[in-house]
């Protein structure tokens, strides 16, 4: 069933926000930090993958993240939904269920034998292509598979994700330049609120989150320069 009618966007991301709390997708530690695949450090820590294994939680999200692209993009906006390998592609079928659209999914790299393609499932000419990934961060790796599906011939506009960092103030330019829109349902700001409104975590902590926030790189510099 396509939704049509849900929250107002705050709404959406506090309710976001709660649920990755709730299923304990999100981690929170400055005396021992994350490393990020960057190799750098980082207080926090976001598992997404884990929604899959929440039935109503995945469900209501997906519900969310149709409404939001219908809302900011068009009720009509979208030919094909295409899945990043490999945490996009059980969002992008949810999404392709909802909007009744085929689904397909882009590898990261050629699989190297048989079509050697990137593309699995039926993309063709002049598709619009909505891309669905679990997060973002800094918007890099969503390049690449927004290339490989307009070597098909197709177009991809519109990039959608649960989670945005929202740290990084490179990222919407790094995608708007690539003539790509991002939408999401929530940030790391959404959730450090939540947080607090909860008392999910000591003060301590996020008084530390906050200032990773605030300064990425600065934070991160202070704790690689050790």
């Amino acid at each position: 069933m396509i939704p049509s009618a849900f929250p107002d966007k705050s709404e959406i991301a506090r309710l976001t926000a709660r649920m990755l709390l709730e299923i304990r997708a999100v981690h929170f530690n400055a005396d021992e930090p994350f490393t990020l695949a960057s190799g750098l450090p980082s207080p926090t820590y976001i598992d997404c993958r884990k929604l899959i294994s929440f039935p109503r939680i995945r469900s209501a999200l997906m519900d969310f993240m149709v409404v939001t692209v219908m809302r900011d993009a068009g009720f009509e906006a979208f030919d094909n939904i295409a899945g990043g390998e490999t945490a996009g592609i059980p969002f992008a079928a949810l999404v392709a269920e909802r909007m009744a659209l085929p689904m397909t999914y882009v590898r990261k790299k050629p699989k190297g034998y048989g079509r050697n393609a990137r593309i699995e499932g039926a993309m063709s000419e002049g598709e619009r292509v909505l891309l669905v990934e679990d997060l973002t961060t800094d918007g890099g790796s969503k390049l690449s598979f927004v290339d490989a599906i307009r070597e098909t011939g197709a177009s991809c506009a519109h990039t959608a994700v649960i989670f945005y960092y929202d740290i990084f103030p490179e990222t919407e330019k790094t995608l708007g330049d690539h003539g790509v829109t991002l939408h999401h349902l929530c940030t790391w700001w959404d959730v450090l609120a939540e947080a607090r409104a909860q008392g999910a975590f000591d003060a301590a902590t996020l008084g530390e989150v906050e200032a990773f926030l605030n300064d990425p790189r600065k934070w991160q510099a202070a704790r690689t320069a050790k």
